[in-house]
């Protein structure tokens, strides 16, 4: 009488198991994205906080959720802009805590003393552009600085924000107006300051000067 082979029972494979590449693989895509991009991206926080402690720490969150949806990382132009939509979103959640700890820093100073606090106040040195880009809100301000600073196209821009290319396209013609008005009227209230170098992204579109192939 032949015997039937016994063959061992294989349990239950996960959806997961089938379709989630090859560990190496996937860690040697992760690290070509952190070598290519980890510059841009540091430079990009290192901007917006102007603090090199706070900006590695954002980095590293950033790369630790690049890292956990790696699969939906794109590929090509658009894997810088992503990694700063992301980053930026690290560094929105990293200022709503900073205004917490402030706020609860001024309620307990003015709990214990009843000094006052004075307002701030612009230097001789403040140039009329950086006064003008200070008083922008910040959503225009943000617009204008991926422009300048990052140097992205408005596809990329879009990519940041999360919005389309013809809402960039908007807001950054509404920005660069906002913008113009502000120097113009600074400017007829104080002719003579000087234009500081380091107030204000070095090629803000005032008139337009920064272009795009898709802007």
């Amino acid at each position: 009488m032949t015997e039937t082979p016994i063959r061992p029972r294989l349990g239950p494979v996960s959806e997961d198991a089938v379709h989630d590449p090859p560990l190496d693989d996937r860690r040697q895509r992760f690290e070509e994205v952190f070598g290519t991009h980890r510059e841009a991206v540091l430079g990009y926080l290192l901007r917006r906080t102007g603090s090199s402690h706070d900006a590695a720490d954002l980095l590293s969150d950033t790369f630790v959720i690049a890292w956990r949806r790696l699969e939906e990382v794109p590929a090509g132009d658009q894997t810088r802009p992503w990694l700063f939509g992301v980053a930026r979103r690290v560094l929105a959640n990293h200022r709503r805590g900073e205004v917490r700890r402030t706020a609860l820093t001024y309620k307990l100073r003015d709990e214990l003393t009843d000094t006052s606090v004075p307002g701030p106040e612009f230097s001789d040195a403040d140039s009329t552009m950086a006064r003008a880009f200070r008083a922008l809100p910040e959503p225009d301000r943000e617009l204008l600085t991926l422009v300048a600073w990052e140097d992205l196209s408005t596809a990329q821009i879009a990519t940041v924000l999360g919005c389309s290319r013809n809402a960039v396209r908007i807001r950054l013609f509404r920005a660069r107006r906002r913008f113009t008005e502000l120097v113009a009227d600074r400017s007829n209230a104080a002719p003579s300051n000087a234009v500081s170098s380091n107030a204000v992204p070095s090629n803000t579109a005032v008139n337009g000067e920064i272009s795009h192939e898709d802007v």
